[in-house]
């Protein structure tokens, strides 16, 4: 199960949203689009997630978690393909909108659903599970670059196909692997009241960890999205060679195959709040560096940053989000909390765009980022307070 849960976070994360980055410069250079069109590319893949994520969530905790994976692997499947035959920029916001929706079905529920397996090893589970996104960006950094080489113009196409491959087994692996964690039935002497407090959403909507979690995730969206759609051109633009950019993004998939888990484990023993303020911190760190320098090596260490601390920021907030609620009502926390990440997503390239043409390039978006990420360092330091006074929530 958690291998399947590798493969489909990895199609639906690192193939649908962040391998639009590497792929972008090869595309935009045959569609002859602008950096402001991409960024709407970007854009309304977010908006497909941000619009799904919650009906997903409802979707999974009235149908299973598994079926929704399956409805978000076909989308994905469909996105790729359309996107690989696409010639009109009309034809790509809409195969892009559709990779939205599938992530938005298969993310949030396949993370759910492993964690409701595993719920005291839930940090470790999930880094396991979101290292298949580290994967995912080490295949594409290699992919990437070898296609381009090997068709040419046509090299970003044949990479829409691929990913339509991959995501297609991902879908047979999810039908044949997952399954739905059993549902405990509650016994009688817990009463009518307490399961009608179970079963509303309002409760997990006005959860100030929960609301905290969100917010933290809404910094980790509006800036990991921009970092993973720019930051090759950013670094192209300084001078630095396509095949090391290439490499650079291949080297922070490895390391986020591996920090992942690590970060999992840390959190299950230090406390989500503590580990989300350390991953935030070295971050903003890294992000500030092209900023001040932009060279290879600046790049480079950029890159080994993020790559080493981005897997926490995911597996500390997804592991975070259905700590104080119970169980059933995971899928609907895990959701709740992904909405705010998929309204970051949906702002932050279209913001990172116009400040790219018109306000400063790409410096100073990236030092907006850091601004955002300053934010999430002090919800981290909050997040730490509200933990000590509200205790995990027990099946």
């Amino acid at each position: 199960m958690i291998a399947s849960g590798m493969l489909v976070t990895g199609v639906a994360v690192a193939f649908a949203r962040l391998a639009y980055g590497l792929i972008l410069p090869a595309m935009r250079e045959s569609l002859g689009i602008s950096y402001r069109e991409a960024g709407h590319l970007g854009t309304a893949s977010a908006l497909g997630y941000l619009c799904f994520v919650m009906i997903a969530g409802v979707i999974a905790a009235r149908r299973g978690a598994r079926f929704s994976v399956l409805l978000g692997t076909v989308l994905t499947t469909g996105g790729f393909i359309g996107l690989s035959l696409s010639n009109s920029y009309l034809w790509m916001l809409l195969f892009m909108l559709l990779l939205g929706f599938g992530t938005a079905f298969a993310f949030t529920p396949v993370i759910s659903l492993l964690a409701s397996w595993f719920p005291e090893r839930r940090g470790a589970v999930i880094g396991m599970t979101n290292s298949g996104i580290g994967i995912g960006m080490l295949c594409a950094g290699m992919l990437v670059p070898m296609l381009n080489s090997a068709y040419g113009g046509s090299g970003w196409r044949v990479t829409w196909a691929v990913f339509a491959a991959v995501s297609a087994a991902a879908a047979a692996a999810a039908f044949v692997f997952l399954r739905n964690p059993p549902h405990a039935v509650a016994a009688s002497a817990t009463g009518a009241a307490a399961e009608a407090a179970i079963a509303s959403a309002g409760s997990v909507y006005r959860n100030r960890h929960v609301m905290t979690v969100g917010l933290l995730y809404a910094v980790v969206g509006l800036t990991y999205i921009s970092q993973a759609i720019f930051m090759v051109s950013f670094a192209l633009a300084s001078g630095v060679p396509a095949a090391t950019a290439g490499r650079l993004a291949a080297m922070m998939g490895i390391l986020s195959i591996f920090s992942g888990p690590c970060w999992g484990w840390v959190s299950d023993r230090v406390g989500r709040a503590s580990s989300l303020m350390v991953a935030v911190s070295l971050t903003l760190a890294g992000t500030l560096i092209p900023v001040i320098w932009q060279s290879t090596v600046g790049f480079t260490v950029h890159y080994l940053v993020v790559g080493c601390t981005v897997s926490g920021m995911f597996t500390s907030v997804l592991a975070a989000s259905s700590e104080t609620v119970h169980p059933r009502q995971a899928p609907l926390a895990v959701s709740f909390v992904t909405l705010f990440y998929a309204t970051g997503q949906f702002i932050g390239p279209a913001i990172s765009g116009v400040l790219i043409e018109g306000a400063g390039g790409f410096r100073a978006a990236f030092a907006t980022s850091c601004v955002i990420l300053t934010l999430g360092v002090y919800l981290s330091w909050r997040l730490k307070i509200l933990s000590r006074r509200v205790a995990p929530a027990r099946a």
